[in-house]
């Protein structure tokens, strides 16, 4: 693609990234065969290639945002199944981010939305304000009709009905490894995880310690800053990457780092692009280390279990403790006559945002699951961080689109890499939804899923349940 921008415009490194990034495009269209929202609304101007001309117009004329343009972007999911269909290699991600900034600065939005995104962005990150929020929106749900907006319906029908109390194992502190420490890793606990779902990380902490390595999380970790840098809200995404950088490089110093785990796919991608975000800040160089640092859960898992037999090793031992303890050693793992079935749901962010499309199939295959996939697996559910709640009516036609596809796989459990999707999935599944490191935890010894209730069996190897596990 062409561009036009000036040389004092080039001088901005935000432009001169997206003018290397617009002249990548070659307008040939494939990614509107993998948009989710041009499936949905049938609008070029709702595709990949049509707000690349959006963008392209508003950047270089130099001037600020304008209605039409401002609509289109914040129907986009950041998704990115563009990116992976790109056979150009354009980075979209970083396109649309810079344009959202650039809207956030120049453009004045109606009042309402505004306020609900200065609302989003003051409690979401923080988990006790979101838990606090939870609790009024459980409150306030019978009187959702009422709302005169359908985003603040929304955020009423997404809040849980079980809102769980606050772990301890969140808290800044060191868990050792079980046996040999082969790792030391910092865990990213997250914010709105920490208050909708602490079973995830409980369960990433007993897995972890158990296959020998020890978890730090940090003291000062907060929020990464997807959310509020979805919203365009640099400062303050910013800010908080800076923020976790100072406390995983103070892990570092402390006794060496080898790897910075996530658990939240939405997480993941932001954390490994802070290099890029922060790459002309005077803490660009810790950035740029933390990037290559950080890790998806199920990456790690596979240095950690990398073949069937490794896998096999960790059961054993595991199996050999439960011996010491007096506990049921039957093999937890569903295998035998009756293999659970678990539908693997791809969070757009594991599988486009930071292309691991296997890892987590293959740790559920080698646990005993049958592991099926749905069609058009590689189409978002609708949850796309905020999305969910700023656009609910796209992200709810999203939601039964891939639930459809999810029931016809006839699962016993779905289960997910980020907390997102399992909330929106969960809002409509006949069936359980777990995260992917709760049902490996599981088989590796752990506790069995609370998700899971009393009425999924679990076939042990004996023939005898699993279900009895602690």
């Amino acid at each position: 693609m062409q561009t036009t921008f000036t040389p004092e415009q080039l001088a901005d490194p935000a432009t001169a990234r997206s003018n290397e990034i617009l002249r990548a495009c070659v307008h040939c269209g494939f990614c509107t065969a993998t948009c989710p929202t041009y499936q949905v609304l049938g609008d070029e101007l709702d595709s990949p290639r049509g707000r690349i001309y959006l963008i392209k117009d508003m950047l270089e004329s130099g001037r600020p945002a304008d209605e039409k343009t401002v609509k289109h972007i914040d129907r986009c999911l950041s998704c990115l199944a563009c990116m992976t269909t790109c056979p150009s290699g354009v980075h979209y991600m970083h396109l649309v981010d810079h344009a959202r900034a650039h809207i956030e600065e120049t453009y004045k939005r109606p009042w309402r939305d505004r306020a609900l995104r200065r609302l989003l962005a003051a409690v979401l990150p923080y988990p006790g304000r979101f838990r606090l929020a939870l609790l009024g929106a459980k409150i306030g749900r019978p009187f959702a009709r009422w709302m005169p907006d359908v985003r603040l319906r929304a955020m009423l029908d997404m809040a849980p009905k079980r809102i769980p109390s606050p772990s301890r194992n969140d808290d800044p502190q060191t868990f050792p490894a079980k046996g040999e420490t082969k790792m030391r890793v910092a865990l990213l606990t997250g914010c709105a995880q920490k208050a909708l779902d602490t079973d995830i990380n409980d369960a990433t902490i007993r897995l972890l310690t158990r296959l020998g390595c020890e978890v730090v999380v940090a003291k000062g970790m907060g929020c990464c800053g997807a959310l509020v840098h979805h919203m365009g809200r640099e400062h303050d995404s910013h800010a908080a990457a800076k923020r976790n950088i100072a406390a995983w490089m103070d892990v570092k110093d402390a006794g060496g780092l080898d790897a910075v785990v996530i658990n939240t796919s939405g997480c993941g991608t932001t954390v490994k692009d802070y290099g890029h975000m922060l790459r002309n800040d005077p803490v660009a160089e810790e950035a740029a280390e933390i990037s290559a640092k950080a890790m998806d859960v199920s990456e790690i898992l596979m240095k950690l279990l990398p073949d069937e037999a490794a896998f096999d090793a960790a059961f054993s031992v595991n199996e050999a403790r439960m011996d010491i303890a007096g506990t049921d050693a039957t093999d937890p793992r569903p295998a035998g006559n009756g293999p659970i079935r678990v539908a693997y749901h791809a969070a757009c962010s594991l599988q486009h945002g930071q292309q691991i499309k296997t890892h987590p199939k293959t740790l559920l295959k080698r646990a005993g699951f049958e592991v099926v996939e749905p069609r058009d697996s590689h189409l978002c559910c609708g949850s796309a961080g905020t999305y969910n709640l700023m656009q609910p009516e796209i992200s709810k036609e999203l939601k039964t689109r891939k639930l459809k596809t999810l029931h016809d796989k006839d699962p016993q459990v779905i289960a997910a890499g980020n907390i997102g999707c399992m909330m929106q999935l969960a809002g409509g599944a006949d069936v359980p939804v777990v995260h992917t490191v709760e049902l490996i935890d599981w088989a590796l010894g752990g506790p069995r899923p609370a998700k899971l209730g009393d009425g999924l069996p679990a076939q042990a190897k004996s023939g005898e349940s699993a279900a009895a596990l602690p």
